[in-house]
C-alpha cells in the first residue's frame, strides 16, 4: 500500500493533480477534442440539418472550431459507419460519394437527447477557445510557443537523467501555475 503522506512523491503520480498520461509523448495523439459520444451526437445532428458528404462534415466541424480543430478522416469515416450500421443515417451513393441523410430512427434519437447536445455544442465552444489560446495572454501564448521549441531542439536527445531534469522542471511550473502567485510575508519583504 503507498504511503499518500510521503514527502518522497514522485513527480506524475496523480496525487499532485498533475498525472502521467499515456499516448501523449513524441508521436502520440494530441489532446482529447471530444468526449465519449460527443462526435456520434454531432455529426447525427449535423446530417439533420442537412444532408451531406463526410467531407463537408469535416469542414463544418473545422468551421465550428474556428479552424483550429480538424477531425481526421480517419475518425469521422467509422463514426459514419457506426451510425449507418445503427440505422441513425443512410448514406446513399452519389456520384462514387456517399451522400448522408437522418433517419426517423435518428431524428427521434436527437429529439431524446436534446440536452446532451446542447452540452456537446458547449464543450466546443470552451475547447475552441482553449485550442486558440483565446484564455491566454500573448505573453502567455508566446512562452508557451517558445517552452515547446525549447522541447524540440533535443532531437531524441533524452538521457534519463535529463528526463528526469526537465520532467521536474515541467511539473514543478504546471504546479505553481496552479497553486497561483505566491503570499510573501512581512518578514520577507524585510529581508
Amino acid at each position: 500500500m503507498r504511503d499518500h503522506h510521503s514527502p518522497h512523491r514522485e513527480h506524475g503520480d496523480g496525487r499532485d493533480g498533475f498525472e502521467k498520461r499515456p499516448g501523449r509523448e513524441r508521436g502520440g495523439r494530441g489532446p482529447r477534442v471530444f468526449a465519449p459520444g460527443d462526435l456520434k451526437l454531432l455529426l447525427l445532428a449535423l446530417i439533420a440539418e442537412q444532408p451531406c458528404h463526410g467531407y463537408d462534415l469535416i469542414r463544418q466541424i473545422e468551421g465550428m472550431f474556428d479552424g483550429a480543430y480538424s477531425p481526421s478522416p480517419g475518425v469521422i469515416y467509422p463514426t459514419l459507419t457506426f451510425l449507418e450500421e445503427s440505422e441513425m443515417i443512410q448514406g446513399d451513393a452519389e456520384g462514387g460519394k456517399k451522400c448522408y441523410r437522418v433517419t426517423d430512427a435518428g431524428r427521434v434519437s436527437l429529439e431524446e437527447q436534446a440536452i446532451a447536445l446542447e452540452g456537446v455544442r458547449m464543450r466546443i465552444d470552451v475547447s475552441k477557445r482553449s485550442l486558440r489560446g483565446y484564455d491566454r495572454p500573448a505573453e502567455i501564448h508566446e512562452a508557451v510557443h517558445n517552452l515547446r521549441h525549447a522541447l524540440q531542439l533535443h532531437h531524441g536527445r533524452w538521457s534519463a537523467e535529463e528526463i528526469h531534469r526537465v520532467a521536474a522542471l515541467l511539473n514543478d511550473t504546471a504546479k505553481a501555475i496552479v497553486d497561483g502567485p505566491a503570499v510573501v510575508t512581512a518578514s520577507e519583504k524585510s529581508e
